[in-house]
């Protein structure tokens, strides 16, 4: 039996896309959760060697390979950092955040070039605006997402990503270019729609279609350089989010699990980039959300293909 669980396991880390994803959405969720099959391995080891079974020990071969490969990489050290390297932090700020100031200067304590948050609401977006102004003197805000940047913003407005049975105002993406020393680059911050766990299983068709919309629009980007930053309402493994993996780069390393921030399970928000390497991602300390930071470590690839001219609108400054 244990042998059989092993081999099982495997399977799960190796053929988890052929789980199908229908009534309930057991893929999904098999996939949000799946580096923790690695406490399964561990459990299944110390069963082995109680049991003094040295075939389920030959077993556990399989998933510790497959969990290796998989997640392994995560865990090495990241490169050093490198003169073009730009760094951004993601945060979900919440709207029941009640310590605003606080999370601004924590965020901006990190030395981030750019600033993606979501859940901006009065009266707190007044007051993320004053306390990150002086250091951040370019910002564009959408309906709740916002970006704040060391360098000049331009061609900024509002990106609809909005599921088709959402009726209600409804803004939670943006698109603006940012200007950096290293050159023009397309900054996407968003907000796709959260997944409910309920009677039926998961429930995660608004997030995939705001997904696929967002894909879409990503690979109709005319800059070649491109960061997408957002709580995406699912990990990196998640199919839901392929339209958006199969586009862009994701963490090489780190693990980072940010939500929920009382005890981080999965990491939900994220930074993702075209021509360019997410080198490292990790969390910040703890704010007044129910999410925790993460500030990723970007190198833009040194040729990018050509880029294609973009809108300028005049400066997103203050």
């Amino acid at each position: 039996m244990l042998a059989a669980a092993a081999v099982l396991t495997a399977a799960l880390l190796t053929f988890h896309r052929a789980v199908p994803d229908s009534l309930g959405g057991p893929a999904s969720l098999l996939e949000s959760f799946l580096p923790w099959l690695g406490l399964v391995v561990v459990a299944l080891l110390a069963l082995a060697l109680l049991r003094r079974s040295a075939l389920a020990l030959v077993a556990l071969l399989l998933p510790v390979a497959a969990w290796t490969y998989l997640f392994g990489g995560l865990l090495l050290p990241a490169p050093e950092p490198g003169a073009d390297d730009l760094v951004v932090v993601q945060h979900n700020v919440s709207d029941e955040n009640t310590d605003p100031a606080g999370t601004a200067r924590a965020l901006a304590g990190a030395g981030p070039d750019l600033i993606a948050l979501q859940e901006l609401v009065p009266p707190a977006l007044a007051v993320y605006e004053k306390t990150l102004a002086p250091d951040y003197p370019y910002r564009t805000v959408q309906g709740t997402v916002g970006l704040w940047s060391k360098h000049p913003l331009t061609d900024a407005g509002p990106l609809d990503i909005r599921p088709r049975d959402i009726t209600e105002d409804w803004s939670r993406g943006l698109r603006a270019v940012a200007h950096t020393p290293h050159g023009e680059i397309a900054a996407y911050v968003v907000h796709l729609p959260s997944v409910r766990m309920g009677a039926g299983g998961l429930a995660s068709s608004r997030r995939d279609e705001s997904a696929r919309l967002l894909g879409q629009a990503v690979a109709a980007e005319e800059l070649s350089r491109v960061i997408l930053a957002g709580d995406l309402n699912g990990t990196v493994d998640d199919r839901g989010l392929d339209p958006l993996t199969g586009r862009l780069n994701v963490a090489e390393r780190g693990v980072a699990f940010s939500f929920p921030a009382a005890f981080p399970l999965a990491r939900i928000d994220q930074v993702m980039a075209r021509s360019a390497t997410v080198t490292r991602i990790r969390t910040l300390p703890a704010t007044g959300s129910d999410h925790l930071p993460v500030a990723a470590r970007i190198t833009p690839d040194r040729s990018p293909a050509q880029d294609g001219p973009a809108k300028d609108t005049g400066d997103a400054g203050p």
